[in-house]
């Protein structure tokens, strides 16, 4: 490499984590006073919590989970990882273990929202402790089994800025691929695919119910899962990339070379936009909490949590009813 691409390339990765500080720093000072009040309000401030409450306030201890970590984050792109390597994979596998319950709780948000919408009285049933409890378990135990696979990959690397918690060490191109793929597809494919499932049901029976709570209720949940992808997309399209570039390595470099630049180029950022999903929820919450007038602004995400937990109604009912009645008479008419 001549002096002047060790030049451009310094000035590059300094340019590019200057970048990664300013976005982890604003999802620091905002997310973890913003997800401490989701925390404090659910605990404190709700009598009845209902299922989807219930995922929110597990959203929110993973999101807090990832941001506590920040400091440690900004100091090492601002200057290098001085935290020894056992330190790296720790912090590393809490970042993916989050990743993983946070889509496992929004996945189970979205089959709550389409039980709630199409099953009002039979989600009633599953609303037990005791139910609700070996959900949680199942949601956390995924979550650290998966993350725990990245412990043995995960190393520390030398930069042109000093050393880096930021290298994976593969035995073999295999091995980085199977891996890669197994965090894209558990990660996020199968979950998207499972929450669009979920929406494009909902979205075609709420438009037919005119009970705005409930219209309310699903597109704030919504904008959850709408946030987290748009987070999480740049993330798993630059695994995708990288597993293209190992597959193509040997047949054709030059494509190869170039998709390493991408990589080179973009990754740091697209993962530093993983932990704005980690902020946003709490600002999302607070916009749609902003049209109850007479509530302090504390007391406004509390009346909108209380709102989603409120149990079905005998308009919720009688409108289900009306509904179902119509589509049968839809379906025995097609049979006709």
């Amino acid at each position: 490499m001549t002096q002047t691409e060790e030049n451009s390339s310094y000035l590059t990765w300094h340019i590019e984590r200057s970048v990664v500080c300013i976005i982890l720093s604003l999802s620091f000072i905002i997310g973890t006073p913003g997800n401490c009040i989701v925390i404090w309000t659910v605990c404190t401030k709700m009598k009845q919590v209902s299922p989807s409450v219930l995922l929110i306030l597990n959203l929110a201890i993973a999101d807090i989970l990832v941001l506590i970590t920040l400091p440690i984050w900004i100091y090492s792109f601002a200057d290098s990882w001085v935290f020894g390597v056992i330190f790296c994979k720790i912090l590393v596998f809490l970042i993916y273990c989050s990743m993983y319950a946070s889509i496992f709780l929004i996945t189970a948000l979205s089959l709550e929202r389409l039980m709630a919408v199409f099953y009002p009285f039979t989600i009633q049933r599953y609303k037990t402790k005791e139910k609700i409890f070996v959900i949680m378990f199942l949601i956390w135990f995924l979550s650290i089994t998966f993350g725990i696979s990245v412990i043995p990959f995960q190393e520390t690397e030398e930069m042109s800025g000093g050393l880096q918690c930021t290298c994976r060490n593969y035995s073999s191109n295999r091995q980085k691929v199977s891996y890669l793929l197994l965090e894209t597809l558990a990660g996020f494919v199968i979950p998207f695919f499972i929450i669009c499932t979920c929406y494009v049901c909902v979205g075609k029976r709420i438009s037919k119910m005119t009970y705005q709570s409930k219209r309310r209720s699903e597109r704030l949940i919504a904008s959850v899962v709408v946030a987290f992808i748009l987070c999480w997309l740049p993330h798993h399209l630059f695994n995708i990339l990288e597993i293209i570039s190992v597959q193509i390595e040997h047949s054709n470099k030059k494509m190869s070379l170039a998709l390493d630049e991408i990589l080179n180029i973009g990754v740091y950022i697209s993962g530093a936009l993983v932990f704005i999903s980690s902020c946003i929820n709490p600002l999302l919450y607070a916009f749609a909490a902003r049209r109850f007038q007479n509530h302090l602004r504390f007391a406004k995400i509390s009346k909108l949590f209380e709102q989603m937990s409120q149990t079905v109604t005998e308009e919720d009912k009688k409108k289900n009813s009306v509904i179902t009645k119509q589509e049968d008479t839809a379906i025995s008419t097609e049979n006709l």
